[in-house]
């Protein structure tokens, strides 16, 4: 019988518990603290976005959506402090999400054509909880964490259920709309028919994805380590450690452009994950 080496392990165990904490719907008590609530500091980011229109970066937090004020502190987008989950910025000013409203029950798909400000329920309100969603070649991809599988939709309200599986994360190659990428506990898996059925998970271990240029899919590990592949995830490079530790979202914006949030801050990279400047500070609350 095989067995993983004991590192491996600890690492596909690590995943395994921050899935286990991103299913959590619902007890949302003043888990940050009043500097949260006082509009000071985030934490349990759970998406990150540049809005090609002003390149004004954008934070999915458990308590609303934030972006960065005159002086860089973090101000509340709009008025909802509903806990937002999956979140992706689609085009100039037109974000999607989903997540939890303050008073529990999940959002479904939502949407927002005034840059966070505003939302509208698109589909599946009260019955699905994205955390994770990818928007690319006009579909929506989305992994469903309700009902465990990934799914995908053109119009936001007709959905094609695809396979089931348990991840953290999904990636689309910005070439090919069949090729979906899941983080599973035993590593990246791969499904080349757009999340119909998945390969079985394939090591590294990796928390997050982001697949913004052709030939640069960026991953970053559960302890912050930031991965970069050029062949779709077959083999991996890693690049640099995110200061702060345990990663909670990823997003590439272009080869060179990658975001990170991890439990200390929101950092920046210009130069392909080589150094990186913090944009915002995060409240640790030691889990995602």
């Amino acid at each position: 019988m095989n067995k993983r080496p004991a590192a491996v392990a600890a690492t596909a165990l690590g995943l395994a518990l921050t899935l286990a904490a991103c299913s959590d719907n619902g007890d949302r008590a003043d888990s940050t603290g009043s500097s949260a609530a006082s509009g000071t500091t985030v934490s349990h980011i759970h998406g990150l976005g540049l809005d090609p229109a002003d390149q004004r970066l954008y934070v999915a937090t458990h308590e609303g959506v934030y972006t960065t004020g005159a002086k860089g502190e973090p101000e509340l987008v709009g008025d909802s402090k509903d806990d937002f989950m999956g979140f992706t910025v689609a085009d100039g000013n037109t974000f999607y999400a989903s997540g939890h409203p303050t008073s529990g029950g999940n959002k479904g798909l939502i949407k927002s054509t005034d840059a966070g400000k505003t939302w509208k329920s698109l589909s599946l309100s009260g019955e699905s909880d994205f955390h994770a969603l990818d928007y690319a070649h006009g579909t929506i991809y989305g992994y469903d964490a309700t009902n465990g599988l990934l799914r995908t939709t053109k119009d936001g309200t007709a959905w094609k259920d695809g396979a089931r599986l348990d991840a953290l994360d999904i990636a689309v190659s910005p070439q090919d709309p069949s090729l979906v990428l899941a983080t599973t506990a035993e590593g990246v898996a791969r499904s080349t028919n757009a999340g119909k059925t998945f390969a079985k998970g394939q090591e590294p271990v990796m928390a997050f994805l982001s697949w913004a240029a052709k030939d640069v899919l960026y991953g970053i590990d559960t302890s912050g380590g930031l991965n970069r592949s050029t062949d779709g995830g077959a083999t991996w490079q890693k690049l640099s450690s995110v200061p702060g530790g345990q990663p909670q979202a990823l997003t590439a914006v272009d080869a060179e452009h990658v975001l990170a949030a991890t439990q200390t801050g929101v950092y920046e990279s210009k130069d392909g994950g080589r150094t990186f400047t913090k944009r915002l500070t995060v409240a640790s609350t030691g889990g995602h």
